[in-house]
Formats: C-alpha cells, sequence, structure tokens
C-alpha cells in the first residue's frame, strides 16, 4: 500500500488505484506526481481495498480486473453492496478487449471500462471527467 501525494489545491481529489502490478502502480504513481490536485492511494489486493476505502473515500476508483485473492467483478460487487460505498464511481482497468468482458463490468456497476496498457494523455482527460 503506498501513497503519492501533490500540493493541495482548492479542488483537492484522491483516487484510490487497485493493482498487484508493481510496474503498473509506479507508472500511475508517476501520472499521479505530474497532476496537481490529485492524490493516489494504492490497495494491491480486492481485501486491502474494502479496508481503505471507507477510510479514503476517493472521488473515483480504478480498479484491475485480476487481483490476487479476487476478480474485479467480485469486487464491484462488495463495493455495491455496502451502502457507505454504492455511489463511488468505479472505472475498470484491463487488457481483455472482449466486448463481453466490458459488458459484464458495466452491469456489474463500472461506470466505464479502460484498457491497459493506460494510455497517460487519454487517462489524464478521463479523470477531469470526474
Amino acid at each position: 500500500m503506498s501513497t503519492a501525494a501533490l500540493p493541495d489545491t482548492e479542488r483537492h481529489r484522491h483516487v484510490l488505484y487497485v493493482e498487484d502490478d508493481r510496474i503498473n502502480i509506479v507508472l500511475m504513481e508517476e501520472v499521479f506526481r505530474l497532476m496537481s490536485g490529485w492524490t493516489l492511494h494504492v490497495a494491491e489486493t480486492g481485501a486491502q481495498a474494502m479496508d481503505m476505502l471507507p477510510k479514503v473515500m476517493p472521488a473515483l476508483v480504478l480498479m484491475d480486473m485480476n487481483l490476487p485473492d479476487m476478480n474485479g467483478l467480485q469486487l464491484i460487487g462488495l463495493v455495491r453492496a455496502d451502502p457507505r460505498l454504492a455511489g463511488l464511481p468505479c472505472v475498470a482497468l484491463s487488457a481483455d478487449v472482449m466486448d463481453d468482458q466490458r459488458q459484464r463490468a458495466r452491469a456489474a456497476g463500472f461506470q466505464d471500462y479502460w484498457l491497459k496498457p493506460i494510455d497517460v494523455r487519454r487517462l489524464r482527460e478521463q479523470l477531469e471527467r470526474f
């Protein structure tokens, strides 16, 4: 678990990134270091994410679909079942380009489905939407 902190701004926002791949974590931490007004929190398992979510209450959750202890569909189910977390915007991240996977993710409660490898420019644009 790690945090890449940025300077405080008027609209400081927090993102929880649920990812177990160290390279992806480092890349995302570097992206967030360059973005003013955002703090990235990292959970490496679904269980860690469920522990952190009520404490951080992020503006957005970026969730890998393949975690060591559960998959993204299981984790979004836990998030949506918790009344404190049910309304959190969640985005699935995966290298799986199959339409059925995207449809399952949206049906499970994800607002969007972003493909890996992450396009940094597009990520920054998408984050501003949230």
